[in-house]
């Protein structure tokens, strides 16, 4: 995951938050960056290829460790993203379903660190923020409120578009 859930229950903003909440909208925003981008974030150098068998990887890296966010492509069944739960000399135990397959890539995702703090900036916008979308200006005394337009101008993805400042160095051409 782009960021530990349990580092961002340490945070003031998020003490209060559902552990399953917190890790479905870190596995959201993780989609969003990574289909945004255009960019998978993999380490090519940290790579075994693979079998599954049991719900297990049967192999082993010294640079995938528990918690590491794993990469699994061209097995046509695994395909996808997932949290290293178990690591040992010859296996590697994932947090979701695997099917067994001869050939699976499995490669390390690593997430620079101010990607990571931009996703919490996203976190702490989307717990502070989300309910007062589209409101631009709110006077309490008569109570007025202005909207305004979300358009491409200034909205990305359903946040602000000065929050996602940080994704522009890793934006890579689609071809």
């Amino acid at each position: 995951m782009v960021v530990n859930v349990e580092r961002l229950l340490l945070m003031k903003e998020f003490k209060e938050a559902d552990k399953d909440v917190l890790t479905a909208r870190l596995k959201a925003i993780e989609a969003l960056i990574r289909s945004y981008t255009n960019n998978n974030f993999q380490n090519r150098n940290m790579r075994i290829v693979a079998p599954s068998r049991d719900g297990i990887i049967q192999g082993h890296s010294p640079y995938i460790k528990v918690g590491d966010t794993v990469q699994i492509s061209q097995s046509k069944v695994n395909d996808g993203l997932y949290e290293v739960i178990e690591a040992t000399d010859d296996l590697i135990k994932v947090d979701g379903e695997l099917y067994d397959y001869p050939c699976n890539m499995v490669t390390k995702v690593i997430y620079p660190a101010d990607v990571q703090k931009g996703v919490i900036d996203l976190m702490i916008w989307e717990k502070e923020n989300r309910h007062k979308v589209g409101i631009k200006s709110e006077t309490l005394s008569r109570h007025t409120v202005t909207y305004f337009d979300q358009d491409s101008n200034n909205q990305v993805m359903g946040y602000p578009v000065s929050l996602l400042g940080f994704l522009k160095p890793y934006v890579k051409a689609r071809f």
